[in-house]
């Protein structure tokens, strides 16, 4: 007898999952999105998490930047992707963080390498942000003039 198939979760699917808990401050829960090790990669840097507590750490701090600048809407749109295998596909997401009253603060563009796990799930292993820094920066000075 054969088992039943696990139907495969749609990128959209997942990158509308990852906005919900960026939102809802859910650091656990985007930890959860991410295969550990992972990888996040800058032109500043690059950090390789090993350890789920570590990376929930991670979010945490950027979740007090979220409070403190009023980011309380996000929106992620799946620009490409690309199936490099039948399990790994890389994504090309562009997001946009409003404020309480929706009005737009800043957006970046982000790439990943996901890849399928066992229960047909996708899980990010590599994030590579390509312009968020830049674009953070811009924003905060632009409030400054």
């Amino acid at each position: 007898m054969n088992s039943p198939t696990i139907p495969v979760q749609n990128v959209n699917d997942f990158f509308e999952i990852y906005s919900n808990a960026l939102v809802q401050h859910n650091t656990k829960g985007m930890t959860y999105l991410h295969n550990i090790p992972c990888t996040m990669l800058s032109d500043d840097a690059t950090t390789i998490f090993s350890d789920a507590s570590k990376l929930e750490g991670f979010f945490n701090q950027g979740m007090s930047f979220y409070r403190q600048f009023g980011i309380t809407h996000v929106r992620s749109d799946v620009w490409s992707r690309q199936d490099l295998t039948p399990r790994i596909c890389k994504v090309k997401v562009f997001w946009q963080y409003f404020d309480a009253f929706k009005q737009p603060i800043y957006n970046c563009d982000y790439h990943y390498i996901m890849k399928l796990d066992k229960h047909n799930h996708w899980k990010i292993i590599l994030s590579v942000s390509v312009n968020e820094r830049e674009r953070m920066e811009e924003w905060k000075n632009s409030r400054l003039s």
